[in-house]
């Protein structure tokens, strides 16, 4: 999302080599579509939008045609051939990106779709303290040891150990050198016991259960159900004071008064973001920008909605239309509408035929017909892509 604060610069590495076919078929499972695109599509999208750059895609030798429809479309990616193991490709887009030698690389997995901002975020963060940084969830069941014959020999101590994801993110010239200097197995396991090997330190962050790693055909028929179209509301409100700015679907309106918040309280497009948040199931805009955070003092409404519209894109849906209805005794809204249509139409990615904006009163009753503050509700359609 590219309205909220810029990250690190980064490279990155979507390492789709392999064969793929526990999921059944004879399509390696990245190229098979998941909720309406191809699986890796979802990475390598994420990834660009959160700044990768330049973005290296490692596929086998044979994968250029699927490749290339499956991210048909997308500018920055960059094709490298993989080789015999994992451990091989990673190495290879490595070396396809010594060139430009990036200060930071993320080296993700294809079949992990669903690669929320805010690890990628706390990822690069750790960089400036280890040469690795890479996410973890912790172990909730117990866990024991396999011994012969399907005997437990044993129980392993599970506060000790976390599940690992990707992307795992390095400085550049020490994962470089790392992969260079390899003489273990042939396969290490992860780019991190790679960089262990070479005496880097990593730093284990937060993980997500987002970060599921589509793997049987089982979690591909779990998520072919995804409805065509989803359907969202929202409500807002805010209170009416002297000495603020009115912002209304994006358009400072001239008035005596303004609308009080956090941000800038702009209850119209406030009530537009819950509407796609809720049509997604990503919870309210509090949820993603806590009104407790400093950082979203005085932040235009504008950032909260491009921010709701990229999640609905990640989820593979695009917004349809979208219908406002504001309640104030005044301003009038009649003589923005235009300019309003214009800017939602803007933020969704709509044509303005798709957006309504509506304004009614309560015939005096209320707090809205005293005067005392404004409400919005807004219904957004979105339809699978």
């Amino acid at each position: 999302m590219a309205s909220l604060p810029p990250l690190p610069s980064f490279a990155a590495i979507v390492v789709a080599a392999g064969k793929g076919l526990r999921v059944g078929g004879d399509t390696p499972k990245q190229f098979r579509d998941w909720r309406g695109k191809p699986l890796i599509r979802y990475a390598v999208e994420a990834l660009l939008a959160a700044g990768a750059s330049p973005l290296v895609v490692v596929i086998a030798p044979d994968a250029r045609a699927d490749a290339d429809t499956a991210l048909a479309g997308l500018g920055g990616i960059r094709f490298v051939e993989g080789g015999k193991t994992r451990q091989d490709s990673v190495r290879n887009g490595l070396e396809a990106l010594s060139d430009e030698a990036p200060q930071r690389v993320l080296i993700h997995d294809s079949a992990r779709p669903d690669l929320p901002r805010a690890v990628i975020a706390r990822l690069l963060a750790a960089l400036a303290a280890h040469p690795g940084a890479i996410p973890v969830l912790p172990v909730v069941d117990s866990l024991a040891v396999a011994g012969a014959d399907s005997v437990m020999a044993g129980k392993a101590t599970r506060e000790t150990l976390r599940r690992v994801q990707t992307p795992q993110a390095f400085r550049y010239a020490d994962i470089l050198f790392a992969h260079r200097a390899w003489t273990g197995p042939t396969d290490a396991g992860d780019d991190a016991q790679v960089l262990m090997a070479s005496s880097g330190s990593v730093a284990l962050v937060d993980g997500d259960e987002r970060l599921k790693k589509i793997t049987f055909v089982e979690d591909f028929v779990d998520s072919r159900p995804a409805p065509a179209f989803r359907v969202g509301q929202g409500f807002d409100v805010h209170r009416l004071e002297a000495g603020e700015e009115l912002w209304l679907c994006g358009v400072r309106i001239p008035h005596d008064m303004g609308l009080a918040g956090h941000s800038d309280a702009d209850v119209a497009l406030h009530a537009i973001t819950d509407a796609v948040l809720g049509a997604i199931g990503e919870g309210d805009i509090g949820t993603h920008f806590p009104p407790s955070d400093p950082q979203w003092r005085g932040a235009r409404s504008a950032r909260f909605l491009e921010h709701a519209v990229g999640l609905a894109r990640n989820a593979g849906y695009t917004i349809a239309n979208v219908d406002l209805t504001l309640i104030c005794e005044a301003p009038k809204i009649g003589p923005h509408r235009p300019a309003m249509r214009t800017e939602v139409a803007r933020l969704t990615g709509l044509d303005e035929s798709a957006v309504s904006i509506k304004a009614t009163t309560t015939e005096k009753l209320g707090f809205t017909g005293r005067g005392e503050g404004i409400a919005a509700q807004a219904i957004v359609a979105l339809s699978l892509e």
